[in-house]
């Protein structure tokens, strides 16, 4: 399934974001790093940006990750709040994502990623909705659900029931021929961390008929999705039990950690949407990648930047230590 031209990222103020988890479950550390990302298509973290922001933090000199891209700052513990100001103050409104992180562990050997207006910047729920007809139905449940202002798991049983008595095999294929384009990043994270021996996963809420093929070409090691039910050529309305809902990914998380000896925090997990909240709570780094209102509050990152190559840099990785997928 060739790629497609992506759309231009969205330009914003610049976003700080540290752990909103109650202190007694962040992961302890006597030495921070300030990780500051842009975007690959502006490139706005120049010289000028890098000794301003260098001056706030007293003189520490950038470790460049990649030239006009991404830096970070080894810190010492110190005051979140006042760091927070000082790095505000010197970006000065440019368009860069900055995340406070504690310096140990940075490098996780286990990835969690959502699919939708994540990994791919579509809803294929709505993508396949509009092709049956059903768009004007389907789409403002799907909103409402990502937004978590109505439960996960009713409103994709309602949305299913609504694909009853369609055929949708060769709708399918059409939308990920022709609909379905790539997040600017995605092969480059899961090629990159598989390269330095992480798994990887692609986990969603929505259906097996998009996650394989996506999957498959990114690059993931598995994919995990809901079973649409059929009878003969046709959808039944329903999906296989049991249906993967707000828990599945940290299910999912548990299950691929355990079974390779890691623990959760040595995870990495990105998303979007109200279902990843719990999945990005309990992940060792969770990235809110544009994330839907409440989602950034799970999460110990938010990205509205940079594009999905911001994972590597979170972790650390410098440009000669990527592999271009």
């Amino acid at each position: 399934m060739p790629a497609t031209p992506s759309r231009p990222l969205r330009a914003a103020a610049p976003t700080f974001y540290l752990n909103a988890r109650p202190a007694a479950e962040r992961p302890m550390s006597s030495n921070l790093v300030a990780v500051l990302i842009a975007s690959p298509a502006a490139s706005v973290l120049d010289e000028a940006l890098l000794k301003r922001t260098s001056r706030a933090l007293g003189g520490v000199g950038p470790r460049i990750l990649k030239p006009g891209v991404a830096a970070e700052f080894a810190l010492e513990a110190g005051d979140a709040a006042e760091l927070r100001a000082s790095l505000a103050a010197a970006l000065g409104g440019a368009p860069v994502d900055v995340a406070v992180l504690p310096a140990e562990g940075r490098r996780k050997r286990l990835l969690i990623a959502d699919m939708d207006s994540t990994f791919i910047e579509q809803e294929c729920i709505d993508e396949l909705a509009e092709a049956l007809g059903l768009a004007q139905l389907i789409a403002p449940i799907t909103q409402r659900a990502m937004r978590g202002e109505i439960a996960f798991e009713p409103a994709l049983r309602e949305r299913v029931a609504l694909f009853k008595g369609f055929a949708v095999d060769d709708v399918t294929a059409a939308i990920l021929r022709d609909r379905v384009t790539f997040t600017p990043g995605g092969r480059t994270v899961v090629a990159t961390m598989r390269a330095h021996g992480a798994y990887t996963a692609l986990v969603s809420g929505g259906f097996t008929s998009f996650t394989g093929p996506v999957a498959a070409a990114i690059g993931f090691d598995e994919n995990r999705a809901n079973v649409l039910e059929t009878e003969g050529e046709r959808l039944r309305g329903t999906l296989l039990e049991p249906v993967l809902g707000l828990q599945a990914k940290v299910v999912a998380l548990d299950d691929l950690a355990s079974s390779r000896g890691l623990k959760r925090a040595d995870a990495i997990g990105v998303g979007d949407g109200a279902n990843d909240i719990a999945m990005l709570s309990a992940v060792g780094l969770g990235v809110g990648f544009r994330p839907k209102p409440g989602v950034a509050e799970a999460a110990d990152v938010r990205i509205d930047h940079g594009d999905l190559t911001a994972l590597l840099y979170l972790q650390g990785y410098a440009e000669d230590e990527i592999t271009t997928a």
